[in-house]
């Protein structure tokens, strides 16, 4: 039982940091291309994270029930691990269609 609720910590901690990473990067970068690499990458890894962490700590009193529960957790995260990049390019995408130029070191803004 200890060694479960320190993976779950483990878990846990390691997406607080992606996430935490993801809200530093949205800050940092220049440009709204610049801003969705982190979101991309973090957030999903970060859920991805959180969501395992969770359903760890769900089998902790193991039964049917929370075995179905803990499966049904990883697939949100199998799904969202599929959607969040598709997403993130698509939002790109859009912002090239529209005509939104990348930020560069010679223009002033």
């Amino acid at each position: 039982m200890i060694i479960l609720n320190a993976l779950v910590i483990l878990f846990l901690g390691t997406g607080l940091v992606f996430f935490l990473g993801g809200a530093v990067g949205i800050i940092r970068m220049p440009d709204f291309y610049s801003r969705l690499h982190p979101v991309g990458k973090l957030d999903t890894l970060g859920i991805m994270a959180m969501v395992t962490g969770l359903a760890l700590y769900n089998l902790g009193h193991f039964s049917w029930e929370t075995l179905l529960v803990s499966l049904k957790m990883m697939l949100i995260v199998f799904f969202v691990f599929l959607s969040s990049p598709t997403a993130t390019h698509s939002i790109v995408d859009a912002g090239i269609r529209a005509g939104l130029n990348p930020w560069s070191k010679s223009r002033k803004d």
